[in-house]
């Protein structure tokens, strides 16, 4: 397994530069986890929208019908996106399997396809959406277990690191010692490092940075966190890049750089000493390019405090804002492709936990969760 999962990180991290080998590290990753189906995609739980990045294994028209239809009558969300970046969740952590043989989206897009369970994670999240990756089970796949939980977490930082650190860049491929030619211009600050962390190449950004000084500084030719704890993490990751991409795990995917004042940036880092990086990485003697950029505060959204603050379950949450945003039961229990009974049984459980008798007392209650900077359509 060790050998495996050597070559599917060096893939994955490949796929950091060259976006065309995404479909390749996803077809890994289901061979390595157990799965018929792999995907990157982004969500919009405020609009109901979604948007495919990557993936491998799938009906190109399901995915379609995913993107156009089912993308706005999916029970998992909005629950599923208030799991932390980086968490492994199954579909039994959203919703209980009897739940979801009722909803439309079983019936006519999972059913069809022989589709049973998932596993994913979110590589990234904003008030309104998040970034998951998911490896979705076939029939013959079996339910997920505790073994396929176990090799998706071993997974999940290296793709989000991946994932983080392509779109910074957003560069379909990079050659060899081109990597630094290629990287000059980024609006990110771009550096190339050794094991000590001594600088060996800098873009103009992040000459703009360390002149700066304000969250990176060089001392005696080393790149240097003015924070003293990602600093420490960076460190250690600039060390253990130099045994191999499986040697970095999770740290430094996503380091917090503090400055003065409310400005906020990130560091990821990406190992350079194993497949096509390799050569990059030993033209400037380097074993990890470090990409810095700005990235604003987020809030947690309306929906997210509203279902903490009660505790309600995902089709607990999915009913109330149906009913605040559809209407009636009739026409909610159409939107999410249940029957009104269910409907009615979980708004019973709503008014309960919310100490509400009323649907219009609900809609007051939704209003006094939203931001008073955001307008009713900012709440899922």
């Amino acid at each position: 397994m060790t050998e495996q999962l050597s070559r599917l990180i060096g893939t994955i991290y490949d796929a950091a530069l060259d976006s065309e080998l995404w479909p390749r590290a996803l077809e890994g990753v289901c061979g390595f986890v157990g799965g018929s189906m792999a995907n990157i995609f982004w969500q919009d739980v405020v609009a109901k929208t979604a948007k495919r990045f990557f993936e491998w294994g799938a009906d190109p028209d399901y995915t379609q019908l995913y993107m156009e239809k089912y993308s706005k009558i999916n029970p998992l969300f909005p629950a599923a996106y208030f799991f932390p970046v980086e968490h492994v969740f199954n579909q039994s952590d959203v919703i209980s399997q009897d739940e979801l043989r009722e909803t439309r989206i079983y019936r006519e897009w999972m059913r069809p396809q022989g589709y049973i369970d998932f596993l994913g994670c979110h590589l990234e999240k904003s008030t309104v959406s998040c970034v998951p990756t998911t490896v979705i089970r076939h029939e013959r796949d079996g339910w997920v277990d505790r073994e396929s939980m176990s090799r998706m977490r071993m997974l999940v930082p290296h793709i989000r690191r991946a994932a983080l650190i392509g779109n910074v860049i957003s560069l379909r491929t990079c050659e060899g010692a081109t990597l630094a030619d290629a990287l000059d211009g980024l609006a990110a600050g771009m550096f190339l490092v050794d094991a000590t962390s001594r600088v060996m190449h800098v873009n103009v950004s992040g000459r703009a940075m360390l002149a700066e000084s304000s969250v990176l500084r060089s001392i005696n030719g080393r790149l240097t966190a003015v924070d003293f704890e990602a600093d420490r993490t960076l460190k250690d990751v600039f060390a253990a890049a130099d045994d191999g991409d499986t040697a970095v795990g999770a740290r430094g995917v996503a380091v917090l750089l503090r400055a003065a004042g409310t400005e906020r940036h990130v560091a990821h880092v990406l190992p350079l000493t194993a497949g096509a990086r390799g050569r990059a990485g030993n033209a400037f003697a380097a074993v990890a390019a470090v990409f810095v950029h700005r990235t604003a505060l987020e809030a947690p959204s309306a929906a997210e405090a509203l279902a903490s603050a009660y505790k309600l379950t995902a089709m607990e949450l999915r009913v109330l804002l149906g009913i605040v945003q559809v209407g009636g039961g009739t026409m909610v229990a159409e939107d999410l492709g249940i029957s009104e009974t269910t409907v009615r049984s979980h708004l019973k459980h709503v008014f309960e936990k919310t100490g509400t008798k009323r649907q219009v007392d609900l809609v007051k209650l939704v209003a006094a969760f939203e931001s008073p900077l955001r307008g009713p359509e900012a709440l899922c």
